[in-house]
């Protein structure tokens, strides 16, 4: 069964030029760990001058705690989430420890 995900995080105004550039070339093995933890159709936008990002995933697994706890443990994602956790704040409303806050979904038409 596909689930639709939605994501919110902030960034900060003087890290916007570089996570738009290490995004813009994503390493292939992080791509590799995103498909092989069962996320399809993966995009991040941006909300200036807000300074939002919005992410947007379809996962097509059936335990989605285990593949992300998979996804965590993958020593290629550990390094680029080095270089793209700082460019992030999360928001004031995650939960502790929360990088990403997810949304529930309200509408969905297709």
């Amino acid at each position: 069964m596909m689930q639709r995900m939605g994501m919110m995080i902030g960034i900060r105004p003087e890290k916007i030029k570089e996570y738009k550039e290490l995004h813009a070339a994503a390493w292939p093995g992080v791509l590799a760990q995103i498909a092989d933890s069962n996320i399809r159709n993966f995009s991040i936008f941006l909300r200036e001058p807000e300074n939002l990002l919005f992410g947007y995933f379809e996962y097509h697994g059936d335990d989605f705690e285990a593949d992300m706890e998979r996804m965590a443990q993958d020593p290629e994602t550990q390094r680029w989430w080095k270089l793209t956790d700082p460019c992030q704040i999360p928001l004031a409303s995650g939960a502790e420890g929360e990088q990403w806050s997810f949304m529930g979904e309200v509408f969905h038409c297709s």
